[in-house]
């Protein structure tokens, strides 16, 4: 599969893609992503002033589009309309990334039902774990 043509299917702008470059992917089942805190950020202007630093949430929302590359690659079950992340569970956040870190994002798909996709993943500066958890990501069937 065209990792490029992966990232293009998430629905975000690319203002709000956490990550650059997909660096794995296992269609349908799991995917790894690499994003640079550049620093230049919009979101670093009040968080916080003189010690910026990337929001733990932001670290989830990465983790979640990840999944959604991993699923939306599915070469059996076909992508979903409107993927968004709908739930967060047992989020743990072990550290925090800085302007200049070259981040790693994993994601594994652990299971669908419906319109519903399960997902753990992590995000990780080389061998340090920031940040893991699940999300829930939700969408509609493509129309036929």
């Amino acid at each position: 599969m065209d990792f490029d043509a992966a990232l293009r299917a998430l629905p975000h702008g690319p203002e709000f893609r956490f990550v650059d470059a997909l660096v794995s992917l296992e269609p349908g089942k799991a995917a790894a992503g690499s994003y640079l805190l550049r620093g230049d950020e919009n979101f670093l202007i009040g968080h916080f002033p003189g010690q910026p630093l990337m929001p733990a949430v932001l670290m989830v929302e990465a983790i979640a589009q990840v999944a959604g590359v991993a699923a939306q690659s599915d070469p059996v079950i076909p992508p979903l309309a409107d993927l968004r992340l709908t739930a967060i569970r047992s989020v743990k956040v072990f550290g925090a990334a800085f302007p200049g870190d070259q981040l790693l994002v994993e994601a594994e798909v652990q299971g669908r039902m419906g319109n519903l996709l399960l997902a753990t993943g992590r995000v990780k500066l080389g061998d340090k774990v920031l940040a893991e958890g699940q999300v829930t990501l939700s969408g509609e069937p493509a129309p036929a």
